[in-house]
């Protein structure tokens, strides 16, 4: 973990117009706690992409999440994150300690002889999600108040490609002070 040198970054959240709209009128994020969230519990964002999440909440459109809300109308939300202490899955410190704490998930399940999460896809990781969940409620203050991945999925963006067609950075904010402001960002096609 480490306090980021550059501090602020910008964060887009996909969800519903009213859920924005709320947002932009001082609403707190909401949690998810989904038991498959790549990065463990916390507020979603896709770091400086609000084309992402704006695709993203349109793939949502029309399915009820687990609180039974709904995407009627996509919209996204930007926020501006101090990334704090941060859970960095781009360093390689942050990785050992990731390490670490699945060694102790793994430990304790052994012994309670029980069965550790598995990975379904590359969208529902429940095993990520009990590793990082497990690694934040163990650890002594201070805790990482956010935690930031690259995911590398979609397919080839051309034959023979290694670059993928929707790799992205995400962020979880566990610390919802964290987010120092919202704002309403405008969409620009590529």
């Amino acid at each position: 973990m480490r306090r980021t040198v550059t501090g602020f970054v910008l964060g887009y959240h996909g969800c519903d117009k009213s859920v924005a709209e709320q947002l932009l009128a001082g609403a707190p994020f909401e949690f998810s706690t989904n038991n498959y969230d790549w990065l463990g519990a916390g507020a979603y964002f896709w770091e400086n992409d609000p084309l992402r999440a704006m695709r993203w909440a349109e793939k949502l459109k029309g399915r009820p999440s687990k609180s039974g809300k709904t995407i009627t109308e996509p919209a996204i939300v930007g926020a501006v994150i101090d990334l704090g202490l941060c859970l960095d899955l781009t360093t390689q410190p942050s990785l050992d300690v990731i390490r670490t704490a699945y060694d102790g998930l793994a430990k304790l399940h052994d012994i309670a002889k029980e069965t550790l999460p598995k990975n379904v896809d590359e969208l529902r990781r429940p095993l990520d999600c009990a590793v990082l969940n497990y690694l934040y409620e163990s650890m002594p203050e201070p805790k990482f108040q956010t935690v930031r991945g690259m995911f590398v999925e979609g397919g080839e963006l051309y034959p023979g490609a290694f670059i993928q067609r929707e790799t992205h950075v995400q962020i979880a904010v566990r610390d919802l002070s964290c987010i120092q402001g919202v704002f309403r960002p405008s969409i620009t096609a590529p």
